[in-house]
């Protein structure tokens, strides 16, 4: 099978001149190199895309191929995980991975804890503080957790994101607004034990593979997996695989599938929980287009400490993307 892939090489925007944190999410080049070499083993030809503007010129001149492996991030605006879906349903191409509208509800955390909360799903409380207006009324108490509404890898996350007084809310929510122009999420802090969970599969066929805690170390920001943790993982955070029989990974599996399955995610994707002072799990995010990274992506990480080998990895989401192949 042909099958295309489209990414976002950090590298390509570092060269034009783009930041480090504003390229965060995009991929290496080793990564593309793992991908094609799986889908290689898997017995199928791959051809490089790369981004969406690379992907409208391929289709112009006439190109096709069986399935598109998607992990492009998009670099404008808050639907720019759907830009490349959107685009291949349009030329009616099958791809991995979830489609526009999941990527763009999932993008904005506050319309995804909407939907959470409506369906029923532990969540702790929050607000959406939309840039220049006022902090509304805030009925839940300090300390509080702000964020970026549509940013991933914990940018925007730091120990400047733990607000402890009512009246500091408004000048933390004021300065996030302005760095990344966008609007930002403020929670009641959840204190308590951190999961991701790996999930694969779609709709009835959707499966937890595994859930891992993250235990910040010594020389990590505490009391959250911020971006600086995430991006020195190695130094100050340490994954332990959790057992699926302990009954309380039991309630973080559920919770997790019940969220993964109610956004309508397909084929991949990572949920993460955090507990409250009392040690319930409570969602915090989700991520429907997760790294994948052989090594240093959460996803990928799961799967290593369950033993199980990349290459498996991406067989089940190609077979899981190819059940909507007609």
């Amino acid at each position: 099978m042909r099958i295309g892939l489209t990414y976002d090489l950090r590298s390509e925007y570092l060269a034009r001149g783009y930041g480090e944190e504003e390229t965060a999410e995009f991929d290496r080049e080793d990564t593309i190199e793992a991908i094609e070499g799986a889908l290689a083993e898997l017995g199928h030809r791959t051809e490089r895309i790369g981004n969406v503007k690379n992907l409208m010129k391929a289709l112009a001149s006439g190109a096709k191929w069986d399935l598109v492996f998607n992990i492009a991030e998009g670099l404008h605006g808050m639907g720019r995980e759907a830009q490349v879906p959107a685009i291949l349903d349009v030329y009616g191409i099958p791809y991995t991975f979830s489609d526009p509208l999941v990527l763009s509800l999932t993008l904005h955390k506050g319309m995804t804890k909407r939907v959470i909360r409506d369906a029923g799903v532990p969540t702790a409380p929050f607000v959406v503080v939309d840039p220049g207006e006022p902090v509304p009324s805030v009925l839940f108490p300090p300390p509080y957790f702000v964020k970026p509404v549509a940013e991933g890898t914990g940018k925007g996350v730091s120990r400047d994101s733990l607000v402890h007084r009512k009246e500091d809310l408004a000048g933390a929510c004021a300065r996030l607004a302005q760095r990344f122009d966008q609007a930002v999420l403020v929670e009641g802090f959840l204190p308590g034990r951190e999961f991701t969970v790996g999930i694969v599969g779609t709709g009835p066929k959707a499966e937890v593979l595994g859930a891992m805690e993250v235990l910040l170390g010594g020389r990590a920001e505490q009391g959250m997996y911020s971006y600086a943790n995430k991006a020195q993982y190695e130094e100050r955070v340490e994954y332990r695989l959790c057992r699926a029989a302990d009954p309380f990974i039991a309630q973080v599996d559920a919770l997790s599938l019940t969220a993964y399955k109610v956004l309508g995610c397909r084929d991949a994707g990572r949920v993460d929980v955090r507990c409250d002072g009392e040690g319930r799990p409570h969602f915090l995010e989700i991520n429907p287009l997760a790294g994948i990274h052989p090594v240093h992506s959460d996803l990928p990480i799961i799967c290593s400490l369950l033993k199980m080998p990349y290459v498996s990895l991406i067989d089940r989401i190609v077979a899981s993307a190819l059940e909507r192949v007609h």
